[in-house]
């Protein structure tokens, strides 16, 4: 029998954790990619790592925070390791390089179609940054959408730095593998369809605000 209780807690608890690491995330990396969309000789060397890092496996990321988060490790201090809040910083690390990447795209193109051509109008360079973020922010908005996605379909970091524990860090993409490996199929395929409706209600979004923006 699917407790139907313990999938509740635990998608609403992936939902929560996952969407404030996208929050977090997008406070400095959509800044970062304003600053890379600014003309510089260094401007496409860093975007290029920028985009470069986006695939790196997570659970490389997970081992680094777990070394940066445990007792012994310089962070070891705010005892933030087996909690919520470790794969709420895992995450938001890890979608950071696609939330920068994307962003950046998006924001030099605003820059040159928009804020450039506000400046040589007479605006002044902080109208014609508010007119250029204005035009990119639906594309910025999809961009975020995708960190989410991303961010509630990962497990390695989910794992290393949460630990599973149930009622406290196990979130979906855990259980799926714990209820797996204990042959409990029923709730693993349950929570599998859950996180597929999840990830199809974000294409689906993410869709809709692309086909407005190229509108």
């Amino acid at each position: 029998m699917v407790d139907v209780g313990e999938v509740l807690e635990i998608t609403l608890r992936s939902i929560w954790v996952s969407g404030l690491a996208t929050l977090i995330s997008s406070t400095w990396s959509i800044p970062i990619a304003y600053l890379l969309s600014k003309p510089s000789r260094l401007r496409n060397v860093l975007a290029s790592v920028a985009e470069s890092v986006v695939g790196v496996p997570t659970v490389l990321v997970g081992l680094l925070l777990y070394f940066l988060l445990s007792r012994r490790g310089p962070l070891g201090v705010l005892e933030l390791l087996y909690t919520p809040y470790a794969i709420v910083v895992g995450q938001a690390v890890l979608i950071t390089p696609l939330l920068v990447a994307t962003s950046y795209r998006i924001l030099r193109h605003a820059r040159q179609s928009f804020e450039e051509t506000a400046v040589a109008l007479g605006a002044s360079p902080t109208q014609a940054m508010i007119i250029s973020l204005a035009e990119a922010a639906p594309g910025v908005v999809s961009s975020i959408i995708m960190g989410f996605s991303r961010a509630i379909g990962e497990l390695g970091v989910a794992l290393m730095v949460g630990g599973n524990i149930r009622g406290l860090t196990r979130v979906l993409t855990t259980a799926i593998a714990l209820e797996t490996a204990m042959g409990n199929f029923e709730l693993a395929v349950a929570l599998g369809i859950i996180l597929v409706a999840i990830s199809v209600f974000v294409m689906i979004t993410l869709k809709m605000l692309r086909g407005f923006y190229e509108a």
